[in-house]
């Protein structure tokens, strides 16, 4: 940032919801979950509900559509399911219910994964979206797939602060026709 305004710009917490999708894995088991709210809450965002959910497609659409419906809440965080095993529904469950596909975050995260896990990041089908104002964001079950999303991508651009731009800024004009 070249000008430095006399007025630096406040932090925008926002408010989330944090969702599970495991078939095996108890709250008390969830890692990547427990994670996630670690990463959220120390950031400064507001936690408004953390669910856990079985891989099947009506649980998760039935969750997701209350929270989509929520005027409350602002932002979806899911993780797991994203894979290509036959329990793996995620993106299949969530993608009829967006508005707007976000394919740059599939394609910014598998982009960073390569760097990580090697050619295993074409197994990923992490994605994002928009539906009803609430922005939405599926990754991976595992937690380091989950640090890398939120190391590398989400904190910054859930940051109202973040230049050029950032996801903050738009949320008031997310509905907008």
């Amino acid at each position: 940032m070249h000008h430095h305004s006399p007025h630096p710009v406040a932090f925008r917490p926002l408010n989330l919801a944090l969702l599970t999708v495991s078939d095996t894995r108890t709250a008390a088991e969830d890692r990547s979950g427990q994670w996630l709210r670690e990463q959220v809450t120390a950031a400064g965002h507001r936690l408004c509900e953390q669910s856990l959910c079985p891989d099947d497609i009506y649980q998760l659409r039935a969750l997701l559509s209350r929270w989509i419906a929520d005027p409350q809440i602002q932002v979806v965080i899911s993780t797991g399911g994203t894979g290509i095993t036959g329990r793996d529904t995620t993106p299949e469950a969530i993608t009829p219910l967006l508005d707007k596909s976000i394919a740059g975050f599939g394609e910014l995260f598998r982009s960073l994964s390569l760097a990580e896990i090697g050619t295993a990041a074409i197994q990923s089908r992490a994605l994002a979206g928009l539906a009803n104002g609430t922005l939405i964001f599926c990754l991976p079950g595992s937690t380091g797939a989950c640090r890398t999303a939120w190391d590398q991508i989400l904190a910054a651009q859930l940051d109202n602060r973040t230049t050029p731009c950032n996801f903050v800024q738009l949320i008031d004009r997310l509905t907008e026709s």
